[in-house]
């Protein structure tokens, strides 16, 4: 966790970049417009550290510790590069030809779901990365990072909201290990846990009240929604068409 100093009564950053402490001194005043601006910069450089897209020299071109680090990150592209496995695609080729394959088995409503998680999320973190070269602590650090990104009511992400993000990455990291041979970086990572929901339905005298103040428009939805039993997805998609009102059956696409 980034933190400000103060020095000579100038504005201090520090923070821990690749399990080293850096310190990095600035020149504004210690007052609250400055502290609030650095505190923005430090949340930024948490971000990018965790999404492993820090470029040290990007901020700080001129500290001794930009040089030292882009001889670690050349030395260890040279690496990398040796690593990794050729044959493999990146993560974003491999997941529109996943895509691709998996709409048969989805719902319209499932599909625009997982595209949009995707594009919201996988795809700007890993989606330039060759897929075999994703690991463990990559995997780890990104899930860290969604518990911190704002969700409704600017409160964080839930736990089950995490677990509904990591779930097509978990499923296109193992199809991609099982193609191309390569060892999964998905082992032992467990979902987060969610609390238990506490319902509290309303009763059926509740429900006739209720019926009788909503508006005549709405009637047939409220009716269908309380006593057939219906998910949420099913009853907002049914049209008209669908229901047969002498069998009394809908038909559910």
């Amino acid at each position: 966790m980034g933190v400000l100093n103060v020095r000579n009564g100038k504005l201090v950053l520090q923070f821990r970049y690749r399990g080293q402490r850096c310190r990095e001194q600035t020149q504004l005043p210690d007052n609250k417009p400055n502290r609030n601006r650095l505190e923005r910069l430090l949340k930024r450089i948490e971000a990018e550290i965790v999404l492993d897209t820090f470029d040290y020299s990007a901020y700080f071109p001129k500290s001794s510790m930009a040089k030292r680090f882009a001889e670690v990150k050349r030395r260890e592209e040279t690496a990398k590069s040796y690593f990794e496995a050729p044959e493999s695609p990146k993560f974003q080729e491999f997941a529109e030809v996943w895509l691709a394959e998996m709409k048969v088995e989805w719902s319209h409503g499932h599909l625009v779901d997982v595209e949009g998680v995707l594009n919201k999320y996988l795809l700007p973190t890993f989606g330039s990365k060759r897929i075999s070269a994703i690991n463990k602590a990559q995997i780890m650090q990104f899930r860290s990072f969604l518990a911190k990104v704002p969700g409704r009511n600017a409160q964080f992400l839930s736990p089950s909201r995490i677990n509904h993000i990591m779930t097509p990455l978990r499923m296109i990291l193992n199809e991609a290990a099982d193609r191309y041979d390569f060892t999964p970086a998905w082992k032992n990572i467990k979902a987060l846990k969610v609390g238990r929901t506490e319902v509290d339905p309303f009763s059926l005298e509740e429900v006739e009240r209720f019926l009788k103040h909503v508006d005549e428009e709405y009637q047939a939805y409220y009716v269908t929604r309380f006593f057939t039993g219906m998910r949420t997805g099913e009853v907002d998609g049914l049209m008209w068409e669908a229901v047969d009102l002498e069998r009394l059956c809908c038909l559910i696409k």
